[in-house]
């Protein structure tokens, strides 16, 4: 069974024309990440689900699920 802080998250592999792997995910907003190989992109998305969750939980961002517009300042 699963830890009560895990989560599954559903992402999308894609093998870029530049021989790189990318990893976005529709359960995870802002998901994206890169890397050599399958196992590197699982594992760098994976670093990336948790601190884009975690940035969600410390700022009270409502679920990926919901509609919000939300102000982005660029530096």
């Amino acid at each position: 069974m699963f830890n009560v802080d895990e989560r599954i998250v559903r992402i999308h592999i894609e093998k870029l024309p530049e021989g790189v792997y990318l990893a976005t995910s529709d359960d995870v907003q802002g998901l994206v990440a890169q890397g050599r190989t399958i196992t590197e992109t699982l594992e760098i998305a994976r670093d990336v689900v948790r601190k884009l969750l975690e940035a969600q939980s410390d700022i009270h961002l409502p679920q990926a699920s919901e509609s919000f517009d939300y102000p982005l300042i660029v530096g």
